[in-house]
C-alpha cells in the first residue's frame, strides 16, 4: 500500500480528479436504492403512472452517469500507474546494465531475472481495477451516512460487518507476505533448473543427469505446490468470510429491519433499499480485502527492486585523455573476492610503456581473468591504482575507457542481436571497408558467407548455440573496432583450430607492429617468444615478473625450469616494480606458442610466413630498466 500512496503523491491533481470523481460515483450509486424505496412507498401504494415514469426517468439518468463518470475514472487511474510502471521496469533494467559488476555479482542469475521479471507483478498490483478499487474503500461511508440517516440501527449493524470483513483482508494481506516470500525463493530454484535444462543439453545427456535432474526438479515441483497451496488457501479463506460475510449481513439488514418495521420504525421500502445499500458498501470492502496476495507479491518484488537499486552505478562522467598512448601502470595493486580468506595478488608494481608486451601467466584459478576485469575497470582492486598514461582509472569515463582497449575474454558472450551489430556494438560509426578487413583478418568471411543473412544473421541465446572458435572469431571482431591502443587478450587460442589460431597469430603482430601494448592472459608462460615481461600468478601473495630477451627455451623432459636471461647486469629478474621499454616487441618477435604445432611459423610485417629462426640475445633484448633506477 504504501507504493500506491506514493503514487498519489506524485500525481497529485490526478489523484484530486480521482476522488472527486469516486464521490460522484459512490453518490450517483444511491440513485438505485433510493428508486426502489420510492417505487414501493410511492407508486406500489398509490399506482400512480407518471410518479413511476419520472422515478425510472431519474434513475437512468443518474445509472448513465454514473457509468460515464466510472469510466472516465478508469481512464484516470492508469495515469496514476503508467509512468511509474514504466520507470520500474526501465529502471531495473538498466540498474542491471549499469551497477558495477561487483555489485550485480552478488546476486545470483535467477534472482537478476525475478527483480526485472517482478516489474509485471508490480503493474498487476497497482493496475487501474485495482487503484479504483481502493479508492471506493473510503466512500463506502457514503452509504453508511446515507443508513445512519434513514435507521442508525441497521448503520451500526453495517459498519460492524465492514470493520470485521476489512480485518479479515488485512491479516489475511499480511499472513500472506512470508507465504509469498518462501514461493519467489522457490520460484528463483525452479528458474536456474529450467536454465540448466533448456541451455545445457549436451552436459544433460553426455553425463546421464536427467535422472538427477528430474528429481531435483519434482523435489521442487511438490515444494512449490505446497507452497502455492498455502497461499491459494489463504486466499480463499479470505473470499469465503467477505461472501460469507455478504450473505450474513443480508441476513442481519433484513432481520434488524423486520423488527424496526413491525415496531411501527421503519416502512417495508426503507428496508428493502437499506439492504441494497448495505451490500454496496459492503462490495468495495469485499474486493479489497481480496487484493492481499497480489499486493503482497508486488511488496515482494519491490523489495527486490529496492535492493537493486541500492547498488552502486559506474560513473556515467569522468576524464578522458585527449590521446592514449597505451602506456599502464599498476602501483601497489591488491585485489581479494568478498569472503575470500586471502588475496587473489597484492603488492603488486607494473609499468608497461606504449608497445610493451607482458604475458600474465598462472594455473587456473590464479587470477589471470580478474587481472584482466581490473584492466577493463569490471572489478575494483582493494588496494592501489590503476594508471593509465599517469591517470587513475577510478577518475575515467567507463565509457571513454572500453574504447580505447582491444578486449577479449575468456568466455566472450554475444548479444542477441545481429551479428553486425555485435560488431558494431562498441564503434557503431566504424566504416564498411573498415569493418569488412577486421572480419577477413578473424577469419570469419566464410562464416558469414556461408549464413544465409550474412551480417544480418541473429544471434541466439548470447552465441552459445555457436562453435566456441566462432563465437570467438566474432567476439574477436568485435574487440579490433574499437582500434584501441591498449590490447588485452585471454587465452587468444583457446578453442580455436589451426586456421583460427594462425589468424590470432597475424593480427598479434600487426597490433605489436602498430605500437599497441599487449598484454596476454595465457596459462602458458611460453606463448609469446621476442622481448617481453612475464607475470607468474602462481606466485603468491605478490606475483612475479620476469623479463623475456630471447625465445624461451622449451622445457625439457626433466622439470628443469627454461632460464630467464636477464635484461641488463644490474637488473633482477625477480624485482616486481619495473618499467619496459617502448617498442619492446617487434612483430617478427611475437609468437604464440600455441601455434608452434598448428602453425610453426612466424609473421613477419609484412604477414609474410617464414622460418622462426633462435633470436639471438644481442640482436633481439632490447632495453629494459628499472622503475627505480636501473642503469
Amino acid at each position: 500500500m504504501g507504493e500506491l500512496w506514493r503514487r498519489f503523491r506524485g500525481a497529485p491533481v490526478l489523484t484530486a480528479e480521482l476522488v472527486i470523481a469516486s464521490l460522484f460515483i459512490n453518490i450517483l450509486a444511491l440513485a438505485q436504492p433510493l428508486f426502489v424505496m420510492q417505487v414501493l412507498n410511492r407508486y406500489v401504494a398509490h399506482g400512480v403512472d407518471a410518479t413511476l415514469i419520472t422515478l425510472t426517468t431519474g434513475v437512468l439518468f443518474a445509472l448513465i452517469m454514473e457509468f460515464a463518470f466510472r469510466q472516465s475514472r478508469m481512464h484516470l487511474a492508469r495515469g496514476i500507474s503508467v509512468l511509474p510502471d514504466e520507470k520500474t521496469a526501465i529502471d531495473g533494467y538498466a540498474v542491471l546494465t549499469m551497477a558495477k559488476t561487483g555489485a550485480v555479482e552478488q546476486l545470483p542469475p535467477e534472482t537478476r531475472r525475478e527483480v526485472v521479471n517482478g516489474a509485471q507483478a508490480i503493474e498487476t498490483a497497482y493496475n487501474a481495477n485495482n487503484v479504483t478499487t481502493v479508492l471506493d474503500v473510503p466512500f463506502a461511508l457514503v452509504f453508511v451516512f446515507a443508513l445512519y440517516l434513514l435507521e442508525p440501527t441497521i448503520a451500526y449493524v453495517v459498519v460492524a460487518f465492514l470493520v470485521i470483513v476489512f480485518a479479515a483482508g488485512v491479516i489475511g494481506a499480511i499472513s500472506m507476505q512470508q507465504m509469498t516470500a518462501e514461493v519467489q525463493q522457490a520460484s528463483n530454484v525452479g528458474s536456474a533448473l529450467v536454465s540448466t535444462a533448456s541451455r545445457e543439453v549436451d552436459t544433460i545427456r553426455c553425463f546421464n543427469a536427467g535422472d538427477f535432474l528430474r528429481r531435483t526438479w519434482r523435489d521442487h515441483v511438490y515444494q512449490v505446490q505446497s507452497l502455492r497451496r498455502n497461499v491459494t488457501s489463504r486466499q480463499g479463506l479470505v473470499q469465503t468470510i467477505t461472501q460469507s460475510a455478504n450473505g450474513f449481513l443480508g441476513v442481519a439488514v433484513i432481520t434488524t429491519g423486520a423488527l424496526l418495521v413491525v415496531m411501527g420504525e421503519l416502512d417495508v421500502g426503507v428496508m428493502i433499499g437499506a439492504n441494497i445499500m448495505a451490500g454496496k458498501a459492503l462490495q468495495p470492502i469485499s474486493k479489497f480485502s481480496q487484493l492481499g496476495a497480489s499486493f503482497a507479491k508486488a511488496k515482494q518484488s519491490l523489495e527486490m527492486f529496492s535492493k537493486l537499486m541500492q547498488a552502486p552505478l559506474e560513473p556515467s562522467s569522468g576524464s578522458a585523455l585527449r590521446e592514449y598512448s597505451g602506456a599502464l601502470e599498476l602501483r601497489d595493486l591488491a585485489f581479494n573476492y568478498q569472503g575470500a580468506p586471502t588475496p587473489i595478488f597484492e603488492s603488486l608494481n607494473l609499468c608497461l610503456e606504449s608497445g610493451s608486451v607482458l604475458v600474465v601467466c598462472g594455473a587456473n584459478g590464479s587470477g589471470k581473468t580478474t587481472l584482466a576485469r581490473l584492466f577493463m575497470g569490471l572489478v575494483e582492486p582493494a588496494r592501489g591504482q590503476v594508471l593509465i598514461d599517469g591517470l587513475d582509472l577510478k577518475q575515467v569515463a567507463p565509457e571513454w575507457w572500453r574504447k580505447q582497449v582491444v578486449y577479449l575474454p575468456q568466455e566472450p558472450a554475444l548479444l542477441n542481436a545481429t551479428i553486425g551489430e555485435n560488431l558494431k556494438i562498441n564503434n557503431p560509426e566504424i566504416d564498411e571497408t573498415e569493418l569488412n578487413a577486421i572480419v577477413d583478418e578473424c577469419g570469419l568471411r566464410r562464416f558469414l558467407d556461408e549464413s544465409a543473412d550474412g551480417y544480418d544473421t541473429q544471434v541466439a541465446e548470447n552465441g552459445w548455440r555457436l562453435s566456441e572458435g566462432i563465437r570467438r572469431r566474432i567476439a574477436l571482431a568485435r574487440a579490433l573496432t574499437t582500434s584501441g591502443m591498449l590490447v588485452v587478450i585471454d587465452e587468444p587460442t583457446e578453442s580455436l583450430d589451426a586456421e583460427g589460431a594462425k589468424a590470432v597469430h597475424k593480427i598479434l603482430a600487426k597490433l605489436a607492429q602498430g605500437g599497441r601494448t599487449i598484454i596476454i592472459m595465457s596459462h602458458d608462460p611460453n606463448i609469446v617468444k621476442g622481448l617481453h615481461g612475464v607475470l607468474d600468478l602462481n606466485e603468491k601473495p605478490t606475483p612475479k615478473l620476469t623479463f623475456v630477451g630471447q625465445s624461451m627455451p622449451q622445457p625439457s623432459a626433466s622439470t628443469e625450469k627454461p632460464t630467464v636471461p636477464r635484461a641488463n647486469p644490474d637488473l633482477k629478474t625477480t624485482e616486481q616494480s619495473v618499467k619496459i621499454s617502448e617498442r619492446a616487441v617487434s612483430s617478427q618477435e611475437l609468437d604464440t606458442g600455441s601455434l608452434e604445432k598448428a602453425a610453426p611459423n612466424s609473421v613477419s610485417g609484412k604477414d609474410e610466413l617464414i622460418e622462426n629462426p633462435e633470436l639471438k640475445n644481442d640482436d633481439k633484448r632490447g632495453s629494459i630498466s628499472s622503475k627505480n633506477g636501473g642503469d
